[in-house]
């Protein structure tokens, strides 16, 4: 009897250091709540690998201009949306070798980047705070735990991104250039491209960009038994 009493013991040990790695109490018995807190703490792992990764990409020189998938460019027209920029923000860019642009859509991707190298904290935050609600959805796709950052923090994060992207933007150039090119030429107001629009738009594509990166890198290190992250999951889903 001391013996059954003795395993139970350290069961209950273990499904106690699970939820703690998970962020919380699972209100849930044994052994469910152990699976489900172990899952909870290597989603959250993964998320922080990933979102760490992604970040450091990102801040590369030239990172988000380079790459088609995620390159920002300038709002559309009446601030419809941003997207990837628009068939107008790509008129403006091809416009630069009309002296109207300048180059302005390359300042906005460098401060882009500028944001992302210092965006580690605010995802790391934001990470360490989910609750991780929906475990099965999140395990059954290769960036379930991308998709449920999103959808649970991404206005957040929209929001703390927003001065990062300003200082960026003043940074690189980009809020400078667009007053010069307003006193030149009247398309840019026509158009509804005020500083407020400029990085409300940028910070919106950087965003997405940030979270397809994070996605990207969320596949990889599932389908990576050698990564510290990818072993721990294939021993949580895989195991009885």
């Amino acid at each position: 009897m001391a013996g059954f009493e003795d395993r139970m013991g350290r069961r209950d040990a273990v499904a106690v250091m699970l939820a703690t790695l998970a962020g919380g109490a699972i209100a849930a018995t044994w052994p469910g709540a152990a699976r489900a807190a172990g899952i909870g703490g290597a989603f959250v792992d993964l998320l922080g690998r990933a979102s760490d990764s992604s970040l450091d990409k990102l801040a590369e020189p030239g990172a988000f201009y380079n790459d088609p998938d995620i390159r920002i460019g300038l709002p559309l027209v009446g601030g419809l949306g941003g997207g990837l920029g628009g068939v107008f923000g790509k008129v403006l860019d091809t416009g630069s070798k009309l002296g109207l642009t300048d180059n302005l859509v390359r300042r906005l991707n460098d401060a882009a980047g500028v944001a992302a190298g210092e965006a580690k904290p605010i995802f790391r935050s934001a990470i360490s705070r989910l609750s991780l609600a929906d475990v099965p959805g999140i395990a059954t796709q290769n960036d379930g735990a991308t998709q449920y950052l999103r959808r649970s923090a991404g206005d957040e994060l929209r929001g703390k991104l927003r001065p990062l992207v300003d200082d960026g933007l003043a940074q690189v150039g980009a809020y400078g250039q667009l007053d010069s090119l307003t006193r030149r030429s009247n398309v840019l107001a026509k158009a509804g491209i005020t500083h407020d629009k400029l990085g409300d738009s940028v910070t919106g594509q950087a965003l997405d960009g940030i979270f397809r990166y994070i996605g990207n890198e969320e596949t990889k290190l599932r389908a990576n038994p050698l990564k510290p992250a990818g072993s721990l999951l294939k021993g949580i889903l895989g195991g009885n």
